[in-house]
């Protein structure tokens, strides 16, 4: 059978990720093969475990929520590019309908693994960017504008949607900043301290994170971000970053803070090494307002457990 040819050729820019992608002759849409893996950061690896599946999509667990309108669309189309050489890619509907089998999966607890929970992240993230950009799409075909705009009006849109997704779901402060704020301030590091961080939290990442910045970004962004009736800020400080500046120069920030803690036995080293590292040459404090609360008293049982375990079977002997 003779293969199609592609009449026009390009890429599309989803995440930072450039995706290649083709109209076939009889006006089939194609996305490369690499591309697919690419949008869904995955790992481009050998043969499938299945036969004639997809190996971003083999996975045992993932097998019940294959829908059948997925099914109709994981075969590889071989096609002739505008430069005469053979491509591989899939139906340009599998992006979408991939993403949906990733999400279905998660809503079902069906997916275990770390890598899968990502791919399912960015998943979501695609599938909310790509209905954004179809309702635009529909409005302007709908009014004729679609006839008015600049040719790549649609990716600048796609990307400021990918945008707002991505800082939704990025995770600027990391575990091991908390773990080792934590560990200095002579708190366990448990889910619920994790889950519900003590308040002076914020006034050490305010102290040592965001008062680092440039002069004026802390008020801008506390201008920017506002509060709620309840005096609450209406959401994260970080969001008001821009990704390209503002965003790497709080990450920055961030590790090298985090790297100043982990080099520290006590807040006091932590303090002399922050002052030395950014040349302050005021005493920070470390009275904040909130203290951490003090672990739980033991009860009888566990304080009977505790003598236990410390008894000292030679007393007299020299240690």
């Amino acid at each position: 059978m003779e293969k199609l040819k592609a009449t026009h050729e390009g890429t599309l820019n989803i995440g930072g990720a450039d995706l290649e992608v083709a109209v076939l002759e009889d006006g089939t849409r194609v996305i490369t093969q690499s591309a697919v893996f690419k949008a869904l950061d995955r790992p481009v690896r050998g043969n499938a475990r299945l036969i004639n599946m997809p190996v971003f999509m083999d996975a045992q667990n993932l097998q019940p929520f294959i829908s059948e309108e997925l099914m109709a669309v994981i075969n590889k189309i071989e096609y002739i590019g505008v430069n005469n050489k053979k491509q591989e890619g899939y139906d340009a509907t599998i992006l979408p309908l991939v993403s949906d089998l990733y999400l279905r999966a998660r809503e079902a607890k069906a997916i275990k693994l770390p890598s899968q929970m990502e791919t399912a992240q960015k998943a979501e993230i695609l599938v909310r960017s790509l209905a954004k950009l179809g309702i635009t799409a529909l409005v302007d075909e709908a009014t004729g504008y679609q006839y008015d705009r600049e040719r790549f009006e649609l990716q600048k849109i796609l990307n400021a949607y990918i945008s707002d997704e991505i800082l939704k779901w990025q995770l600027t402060f990391t575990d091991d900043f908390y773990k080792q704020v934590y560990r200095l301030w002579g708190l366990p590091f448990i889910p619920k301290y994790i889950k519900n961080k003590p308040s002076f939290i914020g006034n050490i990442t305010t102290k040592y994170i965001y008062e680092q910045l440039p002069a004026g970004v802390l008020d801008k962004i506390r201008e920017k971000t506002g509060k709620t009736a309840k005096g609450n800020w209406k959401y994260k400080w970080h969001q008001n970053l821009t990704q390209e500046v503002g965003r790497e120069h709080l990450k920055k920030q961030i590790i090298e803070v985090t790297l100043l803690m982990e080099m520290s036995e006590t807040k006091a080293d932590f303090e002399k090494m922050f002052q030395k590292k950014y040349n302050k040459s005021a005493q920070l404090q470390f009275d904040f307002k909130d203290e951490p609360e003090p672990l739980p008293k033991l009860s009888g049982f566990n304080k009977n457990l505790q003598q236990g375990l410390n008894f000292d079977p030679n007393p007299t002997k020299e240690k």
